[in-house]
């Protein structure tokens, strides 16, 4: 292992045989670390940490650290991180805040600088998020999905997948998948055209969600039966089920449209 001379690694965390670790690093007892992964100088790692192979994270970095939450005692919680991950400086993830819980970071995630990941979110895969942007307890992040800069998200609130939120937006409701949101408090603008095309997904999909999307925020349906129609007239194509589904099973109802028919200048909320 390529360790510094100043790092602090307590004998009984368990590290690959090829980890680096930078200077001044501090890793303490239950940490895990797979085979590739290299630690910045200056991070601090501590609780029960898992990091998986092939991660780079960068200075200042703090994992598993306790969650922010008032009462909780020490309680045995779980920082769980996959692999190929790139999570850069200051990034702060906190572990769960009950016996045996989990906030859980998937594979192939570029978290950047700044980011604050609290107890008991769960991120999946491919997800891009921006620099200072804060994600409370208890959010679920779905593949693919892209949160931009200095985006605030509130705490039991599901990010869908390949969903893309604006820079600066105050997130308060679901983020159903595929959809472009941005604002404050934030709102639906339309579908991620162009993720979807860069992912591979066809035109005639691509077509339906468009129909899918306007039975949602622009006729005169409710969400029940504008999601009911949706079924009825639409191919059952994965997209378009897993679309229905999430805004089915939301809890905390989802995002609605802008009014594009209003300026900037005029619209509030």
């Amino acid at each position: 292992m390529n360790i510094h001379k100043t790092a602090i690694i307590n004998p009984k965390a368990e590290l690959a045989d090829d980890v680096e670790v930078g200077a001044y690093v501090i890793i303490e007892e239950n940490v895990k670390i797979g085979k590739g992964t290299k630690i910045g100088a200056h991070t601090y790692i501590t609780g029960w940490t898992e990091i998986g192979e092939n991660c780079q994270i960068h200075m200042g970095v703090i994992l598993g650290n306790e969650p922010q939450v008032a009462g909780y005692k020490g309680e045995r919680s779980y920082v769980l991180i996959g692999d190929n991950n790139i999570i850069r400086e200051y990034v702060t993830i906190h572990r769960a805040m009950e016996e045996d819980g989990v906030t859980k970071i998937g594979n192939d995630n570029f978290i950047m600088a700044n980011v604050h990941i609290a107890h008991n979110c769960i991120i999946g895969n491919n997800v891009t998020i921006t620099n200072f942007a804060g994600l409370t307890g208890h959010i679920e992040v779905e593949d693919d999905a892209v949160i931009s800069g200095l985006v605030a998200i509130h705490q039991f609130v599901k990010i869908g997948r390949l969903s893309m939120i604006g820079g600066a937006s105050k997130v308060t409701q679901d983020v159903p998948p595929y959809i472009l949101v941005d604002g404050h408090p934030a709102r639906a603008y339309g579908l991620n055209l162009v993720g979807l095309k860069r992912i591979g997904i066809s035109d005639s999909i691509r077509s339906d969600l468009q129909k899918a999307y306007r039975l949602l925020y622009r006729s005169s349906l409710n969400i029940t039966d504008a999601l009911k129609k949706i079924e009825e007239e639409l191919p059952p194509s994965d997209e378009v089920k897993h679309l229905v589904e999430f805004i089915r099973n939301s809890k905390r109802g989802i995002c609605r449209e802008k009014d594009l028919r209003l300026k900037a200048t005029d619209y509030t909320d």
